[in-house]
């Protein structure tokens, strides 16, 4: 029988932030804030959904007191493990944010190891913009994210050019970036 073996998800999240989404300019605001230190890492199970969601109320009510911290990464493990029942988490947290007044202050940005673009076919490599090695909800400052938008050319072209970068690299291309950080689940011979 073989074990299994947990990564840090912390240590495996904040590699994939390093070397995928700021190393190949993802995400061009992300630099400055992990550079910083300004980035919070919060593991929460998703095998509780009402636990899971007032953690994200902590993390917002956290962001709403400390001013030096610009954005919360809400790492998920072990729990939602299938793409379909994060978003259906993801939909409970967007409508929690917007019962809880936080509609305007923050949002959220959604990661997963699974991720899929609305109709795009599953091996399509443009969803692997999207991809980390836990689920993830990303709460982020809308103000935060307006004031970067300003001070970027062309913003609306960030997801157009992410989208071409990963088609024209491929899977191949992504596993290798991805090498560097520790694997989720690893299988250790017996």
């Amino acid at each position: 029988m073989k074990q299994k073996i947990q990564a840090d998800p912390v240590a495996a999240t904040r590699c994939w932030l390093r070397h995928f989404v700021i190393g190949h300019d993802i995400c061009p605001f992300a630099r400055r804030e992990f550079d910083a230190d300004r980035v919070r890492y919060r593991c929460v199970s998703g095998h509780d959904t009402e636990a899971l969601l007032e953690q994200l109320l902590e993390e917002c009510r956290h962001l709403d007191a400390d001013s030096r911290t610009a954005t919360t990464l809400l790492i998920v493990t072990p729990g939602l493990e299938s793409f379909e029942d994060y978003l259906d988490v993801l939909s409970l947290a967007e409508q929690l944010l917007q019962l809880e007044g936080y509609e305007g202050i923050y949002q959220l940005a959604s990661f997963h190891p699974d991720y899929r673009f609305g109709d795009a076919p599953a091996d399509d490599p443009a969803n692997l913009t999207n991809c980390s090695p836990f689920p993830v909800l990303h709460l982020l400052r809308e103000a935060a994210i307006e004031s970067a938008l300003e001070r970027f050319a062309h913003p609306e072209r960030i997801p157009e050019r992410n989208v071409e970068l990963l088609r024209q690299r491929g899977h191949d291309w992504w596993r290798e970036v991805m090498a560097a950080c520790p694997e989720p689940h690893r299988d250790l011979p017996e």
